[in-house]
């Protein structure tokens, strides 16, 4: 079978069209590429949660609802674990005389389940 020239040329056609287009299409991907970072903060990574558990006298167990109570007058709805973590940042900026005082100030106390009664 011949070619003929329209056939030919219809074969070219698609080889011609595709340059132009793909080299618009690509510049529009170079600016979305450009503007992403921009439109989204970079994700933090996320902190891994552990569970422990840890004795407490009934007196310190007082103490954190009273502050809960306290945190509620304020409008603030706070968890007892959320209190303990505030209370590890007010000591962690701590100087180290006020430190040191603060640690000197909480009694020893025997760890482990208490004795059932």
């Amino acid at each position: 079978m011949a070619q003929t020239p329209s056939n030919a040329a219809a074969k070219k056609r698609p080889a011609t069209k595709s340059t132009p287009r793909t080299q618009p299409a690509a510049a529009p991907k170079a600016v979305k590429a450009a503007t992403k970072p921009a439109a989204k903060p970079a994700k933090e990574k996320k902190v891994k949660v552990v569970r422990d558990s840890f004795t407490l006298p009934k007196t310190e167990l007082l103490q954190i609802a009273d502050m809960k109570k306290r945190a509620m007058a304020l409008g603030v709805e706070v968890k007892k674990s959320e209190l303990i973590r505030a209370g590890l940042q007010a000591l962690s900026t701590m100087a180290d005389a006020p430190f040191k005082k603060a640690l000197g100030n909480v009694p020893t106390i025997k760890t482990g389940r208490p004795a059932k009664a």
